[in-house]
């Protein structure tokens, strides 16, 4: 026995599961089963495919009856359906038109190159002898944008697919991929892949909205085609870029939007420009408040900044004290309207303020509005152009970050938060003729948004301030 227990051997130990051999008619069967059936679930799933799939029943079904029947009935259809893209556009888009697009392209495009696509991206792996790829489930089209969703396998996370961007966008002939999560469903993952840059002309100005306050401001244009709206109520706005990105397009798009709002007694601007009012003072007709600075100011240049703000902090405690017990989150009205603060370069009143006691005053009042101001309706939106923590050092503090043309690739992340630039932010690479474009997080949300904000021009501007007059109507009766 002690001999037994000691003798070992060296040699591998072979171990072979027993083939089994299949015919080859056999194996073709259950290959085409496979693609039939794979084929079902995406025309069940794909109204237009399904649809398409019940008029060729149906055109045979009445080719067997009478030929010019299903003649007539087809000279129908095309009629109807020339008829309604022409009589409402917008729903032909979204019955028919989308529908077919995600339809063709998911099967053309995506899924008859899936697996060598995961394969040569390095998202594919091998188990046992076989190869696992993560699986389609769904392809979404907009007429710039393809949305497919993905199974992840076990073990990959968003990043590993954030991590390949560049590749897949190469091999599916797109010119960007963006990589989001999937809301409640961890296991999927959303790649966003821009087949057309709608950004790449200039935005006019989006039409003004009666409910811009509760259904969001609509600022911009969104890379899907899509209005992307600025959710102002309960929420500080920070705005960052380089010199001729686009701050100004952020700021006045804004205004322009505000404006009715503010003439109807629901907003009330109080406007911050440390530029002595270089910027902003064409809109002065519109702010409640209006500070650009006094040279001739006893107590320094930058006192009245300070007096701005320090007063927005009263008003700030006045609304805790009403609203304490009563609400989480004001509700603005004409009786307490929500004060909108518009700084337009926030260095100026935190890195280059050269009056200490000024500085002190502005960091106190601003630390205190952008930490307790934005449940009582004190809503603060500032742009800067140099994001470091040491010239904006409450930069946290804004659940709302827009990040233009930035001049380096970290400023991405110190904008829009830690690998945003990772998923597709690339604010740094966006050329010097596309102002207005950019990128936006908002807190919640890790993914970027990438939107182009409409060009307000001096017209535009001169308009804003200057209501239209109702023209006069000629009434008929005698004169009094």
């Amino acid at each position: 026995m002690a001999g037994l227990s000691q003798a070992r051997s060296d040699q591998p130990v072979q171990l072979r599961s027993s083939t089994v051999r299949v015919g080859a008619g056999l194996a073709a069967s259950g290959w085409v089963l496979r693609r039939l059936w794979r084929l079902a679930v995406v025309t069940a799933a794909t109204p237009a495919a399904l649809a398409g799939l019940l008029s060729v029943i149906l055109s045979a079904l009445l080719w067997s009856v009478s030929p010019l029947l299903m003649l007539s009935m087809l000279a129908l259809g095309i009629g109807l359906l020339v008829g309604v893209r022409s009589v409402w556009p917008d729903r032909w888009l979204v019955w028919l038109r989308l529908p077919l697009r995600s339809w063709w392209r998911g099967w053309l495009v995506y899924r008859r190159c899936w697996p060598a696509a995961m394969d040569t991206a390095g998202l594919a792996t091998s188990w046992r002898g076989t190869v696992w790829t993560p699986t389609v489930l769904t392809v979404s089209s907009t007429l710039s944008v393809d949305r497919v969703r993905v199974r992840m396998l076990p073990g990959q996370t968003v990043e590993d697919y954030a991590d390949v961007a560049h590749r897949l966008a190469q091999t599916f002939g797109a010119s960007a991929v963006r990589v989001r999560s999937v809301l409640q469903r961890p296991h999927h993952v959303e790649l966003w892949l821009l087949t057309v840059d709608p950004l790449t002309s200039v935005v006019e100005p989006l039409p003004v909205d009666d409910q811009a306050l509760t259904e969001g401001l609509p600022l911009a244009l969104a890379e899907d085609g899509r209005t992307w709206r600025l959710q102002l109520v309960g929420s500080h706005v920070l705005v960052v870029g380089a010199t001729g990105a686009g701050k100004g397009s952020v700021i006045w798009s804004l205004l322009l939007h505000l404006a009715p709002l503010v003439r109807s007694g629901l907003v009330a601007v109080w406007a911050v420009d440390p530029k002595g009012g270089m910027e902003l003072a064409a809109g002065r007709r519109l702010f409640a408040r209006f500070a650009h600075g006094d040279s001739d100011a006893a107590a320094g240049y930058e006192s009245t900044f300070a007096e701005v703000l320090e007063d927005a902090v009263a008003v700030m405690r006045r609304r805790q004290d009403r609203l304490r017990g009563v609400t989480r989150l004001h509700t603005p009205s004409t009786a307490e309207p929500l004060v909108v603060l518009v700084v337009d370069e926030l260095a100026a009143l935190t890195g280059w303020v050269t009056d200490r006691t000024a500085k002190k005053r502005i960091e106190a009042a601003l630390g205190l509005l952008l930490s307790q101001g934005r449940a009582v309706g004190v809503v603060v939106v500032g742009a800067v152009q140099d994001p470091r923590k040491d010239v904006l050092p409450m930069r946290d503090l804004f659940p709302t970050r827009i990040a233009l043309r930035l001049n380096e690739a970290e400023q991405v992340n110190l904008v829009l938060g830690p690998g945003a630039r990772n998923r597709g932010a690339h604010a740094d690479l966006i050329p010097d003729g596309l102002p207005g474009v950019g990128y936006v997080t908002v807190d919640g949300i890790a993914e970027p948004v990438r939107v182009r904000f409409s060009n307000v021009t001096d017209q535009h501007i001169a308009q804003l301030v200057t209501p239209v007059t109702p023209a006069l109507q000629l009434v008929s009766g005698e004169a009094a």
